[in-house]
């Protein structure tokens, strides 16, 4: 009921599940059968939901063209790029912002996709410090976007 909000739904779902479980259950070797019912319950319903949103999608379309319905979404939604251009010009603000530890990391692992331990035989920072200063310097930078998104 949390994923599908439709009893019939749900009820169809648990008998799915079960007849999984049936064949799943010779082929896996389960340690803990509550959590690996959940996991598999959880994916089931999140891939049922996808099918019937896809389902939907092409109801709507009505066999329009993948290139149509990228040119109708450009219509609907023309802002769509100026705004992300905004966005990522108040990232760069919000990267200048950073303390010097905090940039330097964020930048090698976010923009120059650096590996924790290549930042850490770069920088000479302990891979805790690493691991601190990108975690501090997202927090840090989701702030200062949400503080100057409005404006």
């Amino acid at each position: 009921m949390k994923y599908l909000k439709d009893e019939d739904e749900a009820k169809d779902c648990v008998m799915e599940i079960f007849e999984q479980l049936l064949t799943d259950l010779n082929r896996h070797e389960i340690k803990n059968f509550k959590s690996w019912l959940f996991v598999v319950t959880k994916n089931h319903c999140l891939m049922k939901l996808r099918k019937s949103k896809n389902k939907f999608a092409e109801r709507i379309e009505g066999g329009e063209t993948s290139l149509e319905i990228v040119e109708m979404n450009q219509l609907l939604h023309p802002d769509d790029a100026n705004e992300k251009e905004a966005k990522l010009r108040l990232m760069e603000k919000g990267i200048q912002q950073l303390n010097a530890d905090q940039k330097k990391c964020v930048e090698l692992f976010y923009l120059e996709q650096k590996s924790y331990q290549e930042i850490t035989d770069l920088t000479g920072y302990s891979m805790l410090n690493v691991k601190s200063h990108i975690q501090n310097g997202k927090r840090n930078l989701k702030i200062f976007m949400e503080k100057n998104h409005g404006s």
